[in-house]
């Protein structure tokens, strides 16, 4: 049903006992296989340039506004400046195997008065590529917006081109709102901004998927997934 004001007014349903939530703060969030750490310099410099430079080109920094760190000073001078921001509040992701930064993700946006963040720069090294560490750093990070800090909305943007980053909104479950065309410049060239959102009401059944996803009998002994997480997603709905 339409609610209506006393004017006869449409207007949105009431959010009975909203209170401005918590800020999301500098905290570890565990997995089974990777774990979210605060983003520190001494900590995760030296692994994330060796991560970032385990492939020999620029490719997977095309979309993001800057170019990757050349030398080791630059990474340290980069880590140094940005983990010390509070929005966006940058994480590293640390395979527990081996206890090494290997990718770097943010929450940022953030609006603790209306419940909404941003999941950003997303920024997963070639030793992330087609591994659980991507969907499980994901999954933590929704898990503590939506289940710990009583988050309404999340969201998730990119520029349009980028078809990896389209995807993967779509395969974890945020659903597509539009495009922002003329949005900003990065490096020089246009860019237009794909939105896509996911909202608490939303969030049970895909929470039920990424666990399904992420159990260890869900992958053959040489890592590969048995079934995909869009699958789990449809089973569930």
């Amino acid at each position: 049903m339409t609610t209506l004001n006393h004017f006869g007014q449409p207007i949105g349903d009431e959010v009975s006992g909203w209170k401005t939530r918590p800020l999301p703060e500098r905290i570890t969030l565990e997995g089974q296989y990777c774990r979210l750490e605060p983003l520190d310099v001494n900590k995760h410099s030296e692994s994330l340039f060796d991560a970032w430079h385990s492939i020999d080109d620029d490719r997977d920094w095309t979309y993001f506004s800057i170019d990757r760190p050349a030398t080791q000073h630059d990474c340290d001078t980069y880590i140094t400046k940005i983990s010390s921001l509070k929005d966006p509040l940058y994480f590293a992701v640390i395979d527990k195997a081996t206890l090494r930064a290997i990718g770097g993700v943010s929450l940022m946006r953030l609006d603790p008065v209306n419940g909404v963040a941003e999941i950003g720069w997303v920024n997963w090294s070639p030793l992330m590529k087609r591994s659980r560490f991507g969907t499980e750093a994901i999954y933590l990070l929704l898990t503590y917006l939506f289940d710990k800090l009583g988050y309404r909305r999340c969201e998730w943007k990119c520029n349009s081109l980028n078809e990896a980053s389209n995807l993967a909104a779509k395969r974890f479950g945020f659903q597509f709102e539009g495009t922002f065309r003329q949005a900003m410049l990065t490096k020089g060239h246009n860019r237009d901004t794909c939105w896509y959102s996911m909202l608490d009401g939303e969030w049970a059944p895909i929470r039920t998927a990424f666990k399904h996803w992420l159990n260890a009998e869900n992958f053959t002994p040489e890592g590969e997934q048995k079934q995909k997480l869009e699958s789990f997603r449809v089973a569930i709905r």
